[in-house]
C-alpha cells in the first residue's frame, strides 16, 4: 500500500460508534483520568518545541516505546495550521495521529497560539505583521512587546476560532480518541513588567475590577490562596473599587489584575474547543524562580497563587498544571494539589531524577501523570532509569487506580540531596521511616552477592556512584501489608501501639503481570538484615511486598 493511501486509511473513523469521551472523575479525595472507560496514568514525554513534525519525529518513536512511554506531549503550531488567514492545514496533526496510533501510543495536544513561554512566537506571520489589528502588549515605555495583548478581542477571537477549527477537525478524524488531553496556550506570563501598559490595559486598570472576581473573592475567602489573600487585606480587602483600589499598587496587586485577563482570554479559547470536542483541558505555567519578583518571570500565568483568579475566570479548564525545572520538585508538586486541583506535570526536568520524581508523584500526590521535556533527547543513564520506573507505573497502574484518593498510598523523595533526615510516613498502626542511598551497588560486598536484575544491570553499569536516583511510592495492601516501589531506599518499621515493637513477618520480590502478583524470591535473611528493615537497593528499581507483625 502506498504511504498516502495508508495514512489515508489510519485517520479514517473507525465502523461503529465512537470510543468513550476520555475525562475525568472523582475517586475519594484525588481525581483520575478515564480513557476507553478505565483509569488512566499518562506515562508521558514533552517533545522539544520543534520536534513535532511528523517526518522529524518519526524516527524517534521505536525509543520512546523503550523508555515505557504511554503518551507522547506534542505541540501544534498556530502558525503552521493556519499559514494565511481561515485556510487550514492539519497534515501535520493527521500525521501525529497516524504515527501515534502505529506505535498504540496516546497524544496530549499543546496548543501553541498566542503565547508560548510568555511569547507570541507561534502566531501565523499574518498575525504578527499587523499590529494594527492584532495590537501587541506595551511596556512602561510604550515600547510594543512580542507578546499579543489580552486586552484586544480581535487577539483572543482570531485564536479561539483557529483553536476551534482544530478541535472540530480532531473530532472527525480521531472517533477513538487518541488525544487524551489539551493544553491551552503554554507558559502564559508578562515579561518584562509585572502588566501590560498599552492604552487599553491602562483604562482596565483603572476600571472596577469584574464582578465575578469579586463574587468568587467573596464566597471563597476562607479558602483563597494564602498569598492572594495577603494582597486583598493588605489593601483594606475592599468588596469593590479599582484594581488599584481593592488590591494596591504593588507588583502583586497588577499580577492579580494580569493574571484575570489572561486567563479571562483562555477561558474564551478554552469554551470554544470545547464546544466541537470536550476533552480535559488545562493550562499550564512556568514557575518562579528564589526571589523573583512579577515582571521577573511570566508573571501572571496559571500558578498556584493565582489559581483562584485563574479558577474565577476561566472555569472552562478542568485543571492548571506546573512545569517543574526546579530541584525542589516535592515543593512544586505540592502546590499545584491545592483546593483539589489534580496533579498533571507536562514538563520536567529531563534528568536522573525524573524517574523517583515521578513515583513520588504518582504515590505521594495522586498524580494523573508526569512528563520529561524533550523526551526525544533523553540519554543514558536517565533514559533507562525512566524506563524502569515507568515499567513499574505501568505494572502498578491497576492497583494505583483502585487505591488513589483514599490515603492508602504515599511517595518517597529527598527534600534536597543535602537533606539526611529519614522521611516519615504513618499508615494506620504503622510507621515507616525512609532513608535515600544513591551510590551505585558493588558487585559484591562483605561477602553478600547483589543481583541485579538484567533489565537493570545497564543503570548501575551507567551511573557513578552517588549518582543513582533515590525514591518510590508506598501502597497499603492490607493493615499490615505494604507494597514498595523504587529505588535506594531503606525503609524500617514502628508500631504505634504502646509497648510493641514492629517485625518483618515476611518480603517477596516480585511483580505484577495483568493485575496480578507473580512472586520471584522470598528476602527474609541478608536482603533485609535478618528483619531489620527493607531494603530496595540503589541502582535497580523494584517492587517488594511486606507483611508486618508485632511483638514485645
Amino acid at each position: 500500500m502506498k504511504p498516502v493511501l495508508l495514512l489515508a486509511c489510519l485517520l479514517l473513523p473507525l465502523a461503529g460508534p465512537a470510543a468513550e469521551l476520555p475525562h475525568l472523575r472523582a475517586q475519594g479525595s484525588a481525581k483520575q483520568l478515564i480513557v476507553d472507560g478505565q483509569p488512566f496514568l499518562v506515562r508521558g514525554g514533552e517533545l522539544g518545541n520543534s520536534s513535532a513534525e511528523p517526518d522529524y519525529l518519526r524516527r524517534f518513536w521505536p525509543k520512546l516505546k523503550a523508555m515505557n512511554l504511554n503518551t507522547v506531549v506534542a505541540p501544534i503550531y498556530w502558525d503552521v495550521i493556519e499559514p494565511a488567514e481561515e485556510k487550514f492545514d492539519f497534515a501535520m496533526l493527521d500525521g501525529l495521529l497516524a504515527d501515534a496510533r502505529a506505535h498504540d501510543m496516546r497524544l496530549v495536544l499543546l496548543w501553541f497560539g498566542s503565547w508560548k513561554n510568555s511569547m507570541s512566537c507561534y502566531a501565523p506571520a499574518w498575525v504578527k505583521a499587523d499590529q494594527a489589528r492584532f495590537p501587541r502588549a506595551q511596556d512602561s515605555a510604550g515600547r510594543g512587546l512580542e507578546i499579543l495583548s489580552p486586552f484586544h478581542p480581535e487577539n483572543r477571537d482570531t485564536d479561539a476560532r483557529a483553536f476551534t477549527a482544530l478541535m472540530r477537525h480532531l473530532k472527525s478524524v480521531d472517533p477513538q480518541h487518541t488525544v487524551i488531553m489539551v493544553q491551552v496556550e503554554n507558559e502564559i506570563g508578562m515579561i518584562p513588567e509585572a502588566r501590560d501598559r498599552s492604552p487599553e490595559a491602562e483604562r482596565a486598570w483603572a476600571a472596577p475590577v469584574p464582578t465575578a472576581l469579586m463574587d468568587y473573592l467573596a464566597k471563597h475567602r476562607a479558602s483563597l490562596a494564602p498569598e492572594l489573600a495577603a494582597t486583598w487585606n493588605a489593601a483594606g480587602g475592599k468588596t469593590a473599587g479599582s484594581w488599584a483600589e481593592v488590591f494596591g499598587s504593588t507588583p502583586a496587586s497588577e499580577e492579580v489584575f494580569m493574571a484575570w485577563y489572561f486567563a479571562a482570554y483562555v477561558q474564551t479559547i478554552t469554551a470554544a474547543g470545547k464546544a466541537e470536542l470536550a476533552l480535559p483541558m488545562f493550562a499550564n505555567a512556568a514557575l518562579i524562580r528564589p526571589g523573583y519578583q512579577p515582571g521577573q518571570y511570566p508573571s501572571a500565568g496559571p500558578l498556584p497563587h493565582l489559581i483562584d483568579v485563574w479558577r474565577a475566570a476561566a472555569p472552562a479548564l478542568d485543571f492548571i498544571a506546573p512545569d517543574i525545572y526546579f530541584q525542589n520538585f516535592s515543593h512544586w508538586a505540592q502546590a499545584y494539589t491545592r483546593s483539589g486541583n489534580p496533579l498533571f506535570i507536562p514538563e520536567a526536568l529531563r534528568s536522573p531524577e525524573a524517574a523517583v520524581n515521578a513515583l513520588y508523584a504518582f504515590g505521594q500526590l495522586d498524580a494523573i501523570g508526569f512528563c520529561p521535556f524533550a523526551i526525544e533527547s533523553n540519554t543514558e543513564p536517565a533514559a533507562g532509569y525512566l524506563a524502569a520506573s515507568f515499567d513499574l507505573v505501568r505494572q502498578l497502574t491497576p492497583l494505583l487506580a483502585e487505591k488513589q484518593g483514599r490515603g492508602v498510598t504515599a511517595g518517597f523523595l529527598q527534600e534536597s540531596l543535602e537533606s539526611k533526615q529519614p522521611q516519615q510516613v504513618r499508615m494506620g498502626k504503622w510507621i515507616m521511616r525512609a532513608s535515600f542511598e544513591r551510590a551505585a551497588p558493588p558487585q559484591l560486598a562483605d561477602g553478600l552477592a547483589v543481583v541485579i536484575g538484567a533489565e537493570n544491570s545497564a543503570l548501575a553499569a551507567g551511573g557513578r556512584a552517588g549518582t543513582a536516583p533515590a525514591g518510590g511510592l508506598m501502597i497499603q495492601l492490607g493493615a499490615d501489608e505494604f507494597l514498595f516501589a523504587g529505588i535506594g531506599l531503606t525503609i524500617t518499621f514502628a508500631s504505634t501501639e504502646p509497648g510493641s515493637q514492629a517485625g518483618i513477618l515476611s518480603c517477596a520480590e516480585g511483580r505484577y503481570e495483568n493485575g496480578e502478583w507473580k512472586h520471584l524470591r522470598w528476602l527474609n535473611g541478608d536482603q533485609t538484615h535478618q528483619g531489620r528493615h527493607v531494603r530496595l537497593e540503589p541502582g535497580r528499581f523494584a517492587l517488594q511486598r511486606v507483611k508486618l507483625y508485632r511483638y514485645r
